[in-house]
């Protein structure tokens, strides 16, 4: 890979930004649910790959990758040549879900990537622009397949969609991490106990071995009956969501325990769905997170890197759950974005034909190593884990109470603002304790990989200096 000349570190955030004042008047026209532009006070005006100018001269490396949609960074050659292929050539732009010979392209390239034991027997739904519409159309179709309307989600809050109940409604979740048998929120389900011990980084407690009953003979529910009681009292649900590496604070499963989950519904004839939102198309070292663990899931929903940075969301599953027919719900207005389809074709197949997916498996094991000698290095830096180019820093207080949220969450902004201060961005999780997120482009070179890093350990070695001065919240 050619060598890219890196931008200089940015001059401290002491100059007012250019074109006419824009981030001061944004807060007068846009609500207090704003979130990166109170963070991240840049107007960018150019971009080219993990570089990102701002309207006042400052350039950055930038490791969010628009939250990691942008697989290839910005405005990758590849892209923006089949954008233009397709604005050149008098096509529709948008179009219902119709087919046309832009989505026939993607499909194909779509297929060429998926997971053996899927592409031979899978069907493409085309969403509304958003994962809430993919997810949303996962719902439905295992709730027409099953006969069932329970939905049950692994990894992260509960997943609430728009639209009331006539909508795919909402699926009870459990988190990833130290959860015990049962819930408050769903006492008794059938599947209460597979979150069941540590399902973080640190490694997994399967604790129940797959069986009839989902449990073993010793473990009780929340009412204090056998789990195996309870669970021939509960109706199943209708399918399992679970995101294979968890977005918002970067937590990999482990891969025993999603082939054990995957054994479990299999067993129960409940369909699988894996959200790849965050870690589709190579994110994570291979170019679907499930591959890591040989999962093949029933069902995929892709959003963010498949449409190349432009908004694009599918469904990909099994043929034979189509066997009953399912209510599409509200037809989505932006089902056909012919751009997005031919930006997400480029995007897929330079990932596929350069084996980025698997550069970023080399690259990413090369950059956790170091940031882990960083966290020994700095007590601020409690756990260093990720999977591929999709890499978490969580941030403590050393000086303050374990679970004191408000001082970790004031030392992880800390940490981000001083990246700024340096030129480089970084996401913030509103996971607690906080997260420093990085999501470099898959085109990532060793040099840029090492001005990355660079730059972030010069911010977290100024952030833990101000550790006794930090304010109160």
């Amino acid at each position: 890979m050619a060598p890219t000349r890196l931008p200089p570190p940015a001059p401290p955030l002491t100059r007012r930004p250019g074109r006419a004042g824009t981030p001061r008047r944004q807060p007068a026209r846009e609500p207090s649910a704003r979130t990166y532009a109170r963070s991240l006070p840049v107007v960018p005006v150019r971009a080219r790959g993990l570089t990102i100018e701002g309207a006042d001269g400052r350039r950055y490396l930038d490791c969010l990758s628009g939250g990691g949609a942008l697989a290839l960074g910005h405005n990758h050659p590849a892209v923006l040549e089949a954008i233009r292929a397709v604005l050149d050539s008098g096509a529709p732009l948008q179009v219902p879900d119709l087919a046309t010979p832009v989505q026939e392209a993607f499909a194909d390239e779509l297929f060429a990537t998926l997971p053996r034991g899927l592409a031979d027997s899978a069907r493409i739904r085309f969403s509304g622009p958003a994962v809430t519409d993919a997810l949303a159309d996962a719902f439905r179709l295992v709730r027409a397949a099953t006969g069932r309307t329970g939905l049950f989600a692994l990894g992260g809050d509960e997943f609430v969609l728009p639209g009331g109940p006539d909508a795919a409604g909402a699926a009870v979740g459990f988190p990833f991490g130290g959860v015990g048998t049962g819930s408050a929120r769903a006492p008794g389900h059938p599947f209460a106990d597979v979150c069941r011990g540590n399902l973080g980084a640190e490694g997994c407690s399967p604790g129940l071995p797959p069986g009839p009953a989902l449990g073993g003979t010793g473990s009780t529910g929340t009412d204090g009956r056998p789990i195996g009681e309870v669970h021939r009292r509960a109706p199943l649900p209708a399918g399992l969501v679970v995101e294979p590496v968890l977005g918002d604070g970067v937590v990999p499963v482990p891969d025993e325990r999603l082939r054990w989950i995957r054994d479990v519904t299999a067993a129960r004839a409940v369909p699988l769905i894996a959200d790849e939102t965050w870690t589709g198309a190579g994110r994570t070292g291979a170019f679907w997170a499930v591959e890591h663990s040989g999962v093949v899931p029933d069902v995929m929903v892709l959003s963010r890197a498949i449409g190349g940075s432009l908004p694009l969301a599918v469904i990909v599953h099994r043929d034979d759950l189509d066997a009953r027919p399912s209510r599409q719900g509200p037809a989505a207005a932006f089902q056909g974005n012919q751009l997005a389809m031919a930006a997400g074709t480029a995007t897929l197949r330079h990932i596929r034909q350069n084996g980025l997916d698997r550069r970023a498996a080399a690259l990413g094991t090369r950059m956790l190593e170091r940031l882990r000698r960083l966290a020994r290095e700095h007590a601020c830096v409690a756990d260093v884990r990720g999977k591929g180019l999709m890499i978490g820093i969580e941030i403590t207080d050393p000086e303050a109470a374990p679970q004191a949220d408000p001082e970790a969450t004031a030392l992880a902004e800390t940490v981000r603002r001083e990246c700024l201060r340096r030129g480089l961005i970084v996401g913030l999780s509103d996971r607690r304790p906080p997260v420093i997120r990085l999501f470099p482009p898959l085109t990532l070179t060793d040099e840029q990989a090492e001005a990355v890093l660079d730059r972030l350990s010069d911010a977290v070695a100024a952030a833990s200096r101000t550790v006794r001065r930090l304010p109160t919240p």
